[in-house]
């Protein structure tokens, strides 16, 4: 059964740190490309990070440019978002996703697999 799990997510104030983990199962893991997507209450799902198969290619959208990290173990079949120096604009339910093969597209419709999501709140 595939599946993608998160955690992590909590209530940070701002200037904090979270770490979000994605544990994954049920897919050669090592040939995806995995990323982090968020939405705000009232708000589009938007692109966070995406890291290529192999952990040499990461991108970020402007946002969390410099303030958040994304990093992979594909022998433990997991994935994490280092988000640092936290903003309230930063609240959201985070999702980690996955796509086979190669190119870091920032589209959720890229992306097939996908996690229930992680709440994240940044109070000022």
């Amino acid at each position: 059964q595939v599946q993608l799990v998160e955690s992590g997510g909590g209530l940070v104030q701002a200037g904090g740190s979270l770490r979000l983990s994605c544990a994954a199962s049920g897919f050669t893991f090592s040939a995806y490309a995995m990323g982090w997507f968020r939405q705000a209450p009232g708000k589009e799902q938007e692109f966070v990070a995406a890291i290529n198969w192999g952990g040499s290619t990461t991108t970020y959208a402007d946002s969390v440019k410099g303030r958040f990290t994304i990093s992979r173990d594909n022998a433990g079949k997991s994935v994490w978002l280092q988000m640092n120096n936290l903003k309230p604009e930063d609240t959201a339910v985070y999702y980690c996703a996955a796509r086979f093969g190669s190119g870091l597209p920032s589209v959720r419709t890229s992306y097939p697999l996908w996690g229930q999501g992680t709440q994240v709140a940044v109070s000022s």
